[in-house]
């Protein structure tokens, strides 16, 4: 897409989480609904039915998560906040827009925007830094999709895997920083270092998803620059009868507290933005699990967010990638 001066979209594509309690239930139905996340058997003829009885039993649980970090997913809030930041350093003709697969804005409310507003061309960039059918996949054909039926005039190149990009890994390495920095001196040389990413069912890296190694090279290039560590990597969010990535992020918690690290930081890895699996998961959770196993200091790194060295690491990606 050649620079010009017409106007251009910058399009942040995220999972969404519900903006209330209310929305808890109707936001599972649509997550489990996906058939690019969760394939049941004979085809999509039981999908329906099964996140019809998986969202009623799933939401009475994760109601009490979400009354823990306010009745919301902050989730929207951040991703428009990132792309205000991206947008601003790309200059006027880009106008941020913001759409969530599982709830609110979806694509063909954006769409129907883009549209109205005589936006003609885009730039779709997935928050999901390291590439699964489950999760950017399966946003950007859902995009992919509503364009085709609701505008087809868009112009529009997607931004699908930056697992390595060089903005990204330098501004998760400062957050490292950050974290360790919460640890008093004395203690500091002998902190160990948790990678935490989403996991995913095993035969979606069976298959051939990269996820995982994107995971790993990400994690290894961070650590080139945060120094002389022991550091590992985790998987959490685990649920289900499923035959999921290993080690959990739990199971390796109680490993390293049976080995005798007393100091541990975590660091969220998969995640861009702070939600329901940072929040609450990691700071309440797993906070607890480890103080049970023998870990009395536990931090978390800080998530992205709006950083400034992280939107401009996204901004100069933005920039390569499109030709601005």
């Amino acid at each position: 897409m050649p620079a010009d001066s017409k106007p251009t979209a910058l399009i942040l594509l995220n999972m969404g989480g519900p903006d209330s309690l209310e929305a808890i239930k109707p936001f599972l139905y649509n997550l489990f609904s996906d058939r690019e996340l969760i394939q049941l058997p004979l085809g999509g003829l039981l999908q329906k039915p099964f996140a019809k009885l998986i969202s009623h039993f799933r939401s009475k649980k994760v109601r009490e998560s979400y009354e823990y970090i306010g009745g919301r997913s902050p989730l929207l809030e951040w991703t428009q906040k990132q792309a205000a930041g991206i947008s601003k350093q790309l200059g006027e003709k880009i106008k941020p827009f913001v759409v969530m697969r599982y709830w609110h804005p979806r694509a063909d409310e954006i769409l129907a925007e883009l549209k109205s507003q005589g936006i003609a061309q885009a730039i779709v960039l997935s928050m999901y830094p390291h590439y699964t059918g489950a999760t950017t996949g399966s946003s950007v054909n859902d995009f992919r999709r509503n364009a085709q039926i609701l505008y087809p005039e868009l112009e529009y190149q997607v931004i699908e895997q930056w697992f390595d990009w060089p903005g990204y890994i330098k501004a998760l390495a400062a957050r490292v920083g950050e974290g360790l920095g919460k640890f008093h001196e004395l203690m500091r040389n002998d902190v160990r270092i948790l990678f935490s990413a989403h996991a995913l069912p095993q035969r979606f890296i069976d298959r051939g998803d990269p996820y995982q190694q994107q995971v790993e090279i990400t994690a290894s290039k961070v650590m080139e620059l945060v120094g002389d560590y022991r550091w590992s990597i985790a998987y959490q969010s685990r649920s289900g009868p499923v035959n999921w990535m290993t080690p959990g992020t739990d199971d390796e918690i109680i490993r390293l507290g049976s080995e005798g690290e007393t100091a541990l930081l975590m660091v969220p890895i998969s995640f861009v933005s702070d939600h329901i699996e940072t929040l609450e998961e990691i700071d309440l959770q797993y906070r607890i699990l480890a103080e049970q196993h023998g870990i009395p200091h536990f931090f978390r790194a800080p998530s992205l967010n709006d950083n400034a060295d992280f939107l401009t690491g996204m901004a100069d990606l933005v920039k390569q990638r499109c030709l601005l």
